[in-house]
């Protein structure tokens, strides 16, 4: 290489190398993390007080459970939550009989989905005053809050889905025409529309006065282990354990097709300790649920969203 020609490279690097740097771009603030309160809690103990005093039975396939549908309906449209409901007919072994899941879309700033599921249909037989509060009229007043929060909190990096499942009850013995038909349906629904599922958390019997969460073992490892971390992070980790057994339950549909889902449920809804005896019976009644119990719930599912 010639002299000059050498110092021109030099003069034109050190130019280009020397010149204004372009000004750095601005983050966004980080987003407050998703919290529950204990006036959010009230409002959800009232959402079930709400359900069970207008909307009881709800046996699925009755008009019961169309008027819970609808009841459940015009309280998200209330909090202006963008929901429909989605009536469908599946074959029962008591004929063919209509059902309505009630689905409430919080739209988030990425292509991942998170789903948030109760059901919200009564055990059929168990007589006209049966009010099936915890079973599942707890998970579902306290999905109806969160589906306002979510939704007041503007967009999160995850589009939110909260499906208020009809059919989960069974009207004989659970099979592949009795139970589960809001939740089996709603799944074919998600996987057909290709969705991105980052977790499938289903909610169940969280209104015990005396709760206990169980994560039971048909449940993706991962969101297992979420929900204790979660649980910990709220000061919640003494009412919530894992459970060695397997509960099936609406999360299970979900999991037959792949997705990764979880089922926070309190298995030990009873007159002492340890037993499960007025679970399905007229015994299940408002009088048992608490304020507090679904605090904790909410506290360790907005969580496992911040998580997310």
């Amino acid at each position: 290489m010639k002299p000059a020609l050498w110092a021109c490279c030099v003069l034109s690097f050190t130019l280009v190398g020397c010149g204004d740097r372009p000004p750095a771009t601005e983050t966004a603030p980080p987003r407050p993390a998703l919290t529950f309160t204990a006036a959010q809690a009230s409002n959800a103990f009232a959402h079930v007080t709400g359900l069970v005093e207008t909307c009881t039975p709800r046996d699925a396939g009755t008009p019961g459970a169309e008027k819970a549908a609808h009841w459940i309906h015009d309280r998200l449209a209330e909090r202006n939550v963008d929901v429909r409901i989605d009536r469908f007919t599946d074959p029962t072994p008591r004929g063919t009989k209509p059902f309505f899941n009630v689905l409430a879309t919080i739209p988030g700033t990425g292509d991942g989905w998170i789903i948030l599921l109760s059901h919200f249909d009564t055990m059929s037989g168990i007589g006209k005053g049966f009010q099936g509060a915890n079973d599942s009229g707890s998970s579902t007043g306290l999905l109806i809050e969160l589906a306002a929060i979510l939704r007041a909190a503007g967009p999160l990096p995850h589009n939110i889905l909260c499906g208020f499942m009809d059919g989960e009850e069974c009207m004989l013995a659970y099979s592949d025409r009795d139970g589960f038909h809001g939740s089996r349906r709603l799944a074919k629904q998600i996987k057909a529309e290709g969705r991105d599922v980052k977790a499938v958390i289903l909610m169940d019997m969280v209104g015990d006065r005396d709760l206990k969460l169980t994560v039971p073992r048909n449940s993706t490892a991962a969101l297992r282990l979420l929900a204790l971390k979660a649980a910990e992070a709220t000061g919640d980790r003494a009412r919530i354990g894992l459970f060695d057994g397997i509960i099936y339950d609406d999360h299970q549909a979900f999991l037959d097709l792949g997705f990764p889902a979880v089922n926070l449920i309190d298995f030990e809804f009873g007159s002492r300790p340890g037993l499960n005896d007025y679970w399905h019976t007229p015994e299940d009644t408002l009088d048992k649920l608490s304020v507090d119990s679904l605090l904790t719930t909410g506290r360790i599912v907005l969580e496992m969203i911040n998580r997310l």
